[in-house]
């Protein structure tokens, strides 16, 4: 190579931040934040009453998907044909799915609230 591509590279080099290579994790935490830059997202520390909500909305459904394991327990020992076994397994899956939904929507409403 010529001496003016080696001037490109070195000053490309010169423009990175210094403090040596960095890992994938701060890459992609970079690309992210820049991603966020330029669609003008807020980067909005929470609210330590957010926190607090957040916490007892994962608290709150934690317990429901608990509950809901419990029952389903309960029931197998019932059941008499590997269609039910099926049928209430499906169940649990679906409630499953119902309420990690439900706990994200309540997270996202308490993270879209404004400070009061």
């Amino acid at each position: 190579m010529s001496k003016d591509k080696w001037a490109g590279v070195s000053a490309k080099l010169s423009t990175m931040s210094g403090d040596g290579p960095k890992s994938a994790y701060e890459l992609a935490m970079e690309r992210l934040r820049q991603k966020d830059k330029e669609a003008s997202v807020d980067d909005r520390p929470l609210t330590d009453e957010q926190k607090a909500a957040i916490a007892e909305a994962r608290q709150f459904y934690t317990a429901k998907v608990a509950e809901r394991e419990i029952l389903h327990q309960a029931a197998l020992p019932g059941v008499r044909t590997h269609e039910e076994v099926d049928r209430l397994n499906e169940e649990l899956r679906r409630d499953r799915e119902r309420l990690a939904t439900d706990r994200d929507r309540k997270i996202a409403d308490i993270r879209g609230k404004k400070p009061s």
